[in-house]
């Protein structure tokens, strides 16, 4: 019945799906606690957390882990290992905590069936060694389920080892620039499993289809976010079991609502790091956004120079696009009290002691200032005077495919101090890194936009030079070319910014 649905309401040929109706799953493993999906996160100061997937439940997930490869002394343990109705398989989480910070830590999954990789511990706050970190939004399933793009077949990746079948140009780039940056941001769409009806031969078989494309992307991701800490937040496309407007009811219970971000990152991401300022504000702030947070939708973290702030823009805030009555017809969430999702957003932006953490930056979805019009209005309502109020420095959002600049701007207005101490925030769109949909024209522009590029995927790359100045580059997936470079520039001389 959904496949027909769909098929009359998209116009798809859908004689030829019956003749070739089938999931493409990934085969299933002999060793059915072999570790899948592998996944890191910062979880809190001086901590890891270590997902992955298996195809049986475990009853004690463990991770042994060291400072040498051949000497894993260390083991940590937990009890989380859970899926939901239509997934093949159960998440797995453990938390490896008090690291020795900026350290090379060696890991195995335990498992008959599991090898050794490593990962890099999160920098205390007010480090001041400068790093970079990427952001990496809007990027889906490669392959017979997603896109895919004529390049040169021989090519194999080494660091980290990418199947040589896999030409997807971001993920790619991610393994070739490995020793570059630090962790990475992704706000918001994975996959693009509720575009499983893009394909003919999925028709019939939807459900089996959605898990399968899960299955393949974040099998496809793993190299990368088994080996760098690679930080999620909600988009559109991880809402439902499609998109298509007031029909999520014929969704299956296990695709709708949010249920496999949620299962997948809620044990791993933070929730909000306690205040190592020295003022008491500061610390009764951080414990109040600690207690709001709601990972994965919202919550921080910080990392040397800087603290990072993750926001939904899906649901939970005034006409919120996917939340119940909705623009978008999905009719998720909420998934906190009334008000929750705003209360943390400003006690942890209120928390930040820039004497510790002077770069402020925060992550979401859906972006109000883009070219090609269709800002998000009520993310602006909700958020942009928060931002503005506390100084945020950079703020960092995806869901049109591709890649854009702009001044700092506060209500529609270019700061008069462009990128040279603006009291505004500076807005990037880091959407173009590569899904079944393709990439977004460039449309239309706004007075202050400086940066623009929808020819091919691409992603941004952040750069904390110092307490003073952030380099912002754009980066061509297929070739690492630096298509845009922007630095901005903040004194950074009040502790406590509000404005």
């Amino acid at each position: 019945m959904m496949g027909h649905l769909f098929a009359s309401v998209k116009g798809l040929p859908v004689l030829a799906a019956y003749a070739i109706a089938t999931a493409s799953y990934p085969t299933i493993p002999t060793d059915l606690t072999t570790p899948y999906q592998q996944r890191l996160a910062i979880n809190g100061p001086n901590a890891i957390s270590i997902g992955w997937n298996t195809y049986e439940k475990l009853d004690q997930p463990c991770v042994q882990y060291g400072t040498s490869s051949d000497a894993l002394t260390s083991e940590a343990c937990s009890t989380s290992s859970t899926t939901y109705a239509t997934s093949r398989t159960y998440s797995n989480a453990v938390t490896l905590t008090s690291l020795s910070p900026a350290t090379t830590y060696y890991y195995k999954i335990v498992s008959t069936n599991s090898s050794v990789d490593h990962f890099f511990s999160p920098r205390v706050a007010g480090d001041t060694t400068p790093f970079a970190m990427n952001a990496v939004i809007d990027m889906g399933v490669y392959g017979a389920d997603g896109y895919t793009i004529q390049m040169d077949e021989t090519k194999r990746d080494t660091i980290p080892t990418i199947d040589p079948s896999l030409n997807h140009t971001t993920i790619n780039q991610l393994a070739n620039t490995v020793d570059d940056y630090e962790f990475i941001v992704h706000p918001g769409d994975f996959a693009y499993a509720d575009d499983w009806y893009l394909k003919p031969k999925n028709i019939l078989d939807g459900e089996d289809a959605f898990q399968a494309i899960l299955e393949q992307f974040y099998d496809q991701l793993s190299p990368i976010s088994g080996r760098k800490a690679y930080m999620a937040s909600p988009g559109n496309h991880e809402a439902a079991c499609q998109e298509i407007p007031y029909t999520t009811g014929l969704c299956p219970a296990g695709q709708k609502n949010f249920t496999d971000f949620m299962t997948r990152f809620g044990d791993t991401m933070s929730t909000a790091f306690p205040s190592t300022s020295a003022v008491e504000a500061a610390k009764i702030n951080a414990n109040k956004a600690q207690l709001l947070s709601k990972p994965p939708f919202w919550y921080s973290f910080e990392y040397g120079m800087l603290h990072f702030v993750m926001i939904n823009t899906e649901t939970d805030f005034d006409d919120a696009p996917d939340g119940p009555g909705g623009s978008a017809g999905l009719d998720s969430g909420p998934f906190g009290v009334a008000n929750q999702q705003l209360d943390f957003l400003e006690a942890d932006l209120a928390s930040v002691d820039r004497t510790v953490t002077p770069w402020l930056l925060v992550g979401g979805h859906r972006p109000w200032y883009t070219t090609g019009g269709d800002g998000c209005t009520s993310c602006q309502a909700a958020f942009e005077p928060l931002f503005y109020k506390y100084g945020v420095d950079l703020a960092i959002f995806g869901h049109v495919h591709n890649s854009q600049r702009f001044q700092p701007a506060f209500n529609n207005t270019v700061d008069p101090n462009g990128m040279n101490d603006p009291t505004a925030p500076m807005y990037i769109v880091a959407g173009g890194a590569g899904n079944i949909e393709g990439l977004s024209a460039v449309g239309s522009n706004v007075s202050f936009n400086s940066f623009a590029y929808a020819d091919d995927f691409s992603y941004a790359t952040i750069n904390f030079l110092d307490a003073n100045n952030l380099k912002v580059d754009f980066i061509k997936s297929a070739t690492g070319e630096v298509l845009d470079t922007s630095v901005l520039q903040k004194s950074h001389t009040q502790q406590f910014v509000v404005q």
